[in-house]
């Protein structure tokens, strides 16, 4: 069905739903536009007025299956609130896109203004869906302009969890206990700060991490998605928030 916003987010659960929906439709973008998976594994639909690829199972094709179950693995991990990173990798290592999530019982506060002035207000269904729509045209231009991936690339995915409530024994269903050693990359990397959907009782950010050669043909202006939008981050070494 259409990715359908909400008129109100009221619940944990919807806004449970929505987060897990707009996590669907943007990995399902990141690999239909990096050209991971063939035409079939993916059906159309519609997030308001945004035309956008949705993964589905294919028989034809295990590897969209396989992904399907992670995904569902990680909605797992969501419901429980024990998953707060989860990291789309494309090869040792090409390409990373890291989505973090955070929980919370009074809602996070939107801060629309700079560091110096801040200006904090609770969070609308129209502050949310704004965002989210952003976030999508984002990953969208700049995944078309990235360079070509590698033609043997492949695609793996890990869940980072929040220790202190997570029990010692807990792995999602498609998950096995990895050791966590970060990331090596061949090349230089860049990362990049995609932007962040708020909701009442959840946040979520995407980062991607490429490497720097990927980015040089693209034209800054590319960034940027028309003149009230703000335009990515990019920056020559990883800056996470300070609480991380």
């Amino acid at each position: 069905s259409a990715v359908v916003f909400p008129k109100n987010i009221a619940t944990e659960q919807q806004s449970l739903m929505l987060v897990k929906r707009l996590l669907a439709v943007a990995v399902s973008c990141i690999t239909y536009l990096r050209g991971i998976f063939p035409e079939s594994a993916y059906g159309t639909r519609y997030m308001d007025d945004v035309c956008v690829k949705i993964l589905r199972e294919d028989k034809n094709c295990p590897g969209s299956t396989q992904l399907v179950k992670w995904m569902l693995g990680c909605y797992d991990a969501l419901q429980k609130k024990y998953c707060n990173n989860y990291w789309l990798c494309l090869q040792t290592v090409t390409e990373c896109y890291h989505f973090k999530f955070k929980y919370t019982h009074n809602g996070p506060l939107l801060d629309f203004g700079s560091k110096d002035k801040k200006s904090d207000s609770t969070i609308t269904c129209a502050d949310t869906k704004k965002a989210s729509i952003l976030l999508i045209r984002k990953i969208y231009v700049l995944m078309q302009n990235l360079s070509p991936l590698p033609n043997d690339v492949c695609l793996t995915m890990k869940l980072l969890y929040y220790d202190e409530v997570t029990p010692p024994d807990y792995q999602p269903p498609g998950f096995k206990e990895a050791k966590y050693e970060g990331m090596m990359f061949n090349e230089e990397p860049m990362y990049l700060n995609v932007g962040e959907v708020p909701t009442p009782f959840h946040m979520l950010k995407l980062k991607i991490t490429t490497e720097k050669q990927r980015m040089e043909s693209v034209d800054k202006n590319v960034l940027k998605q028309g003149e009230t939008a703000e335009p990515l981050q990019v920056c020559g070494v990883s800056r996470d928030d300070p609480e991380e």
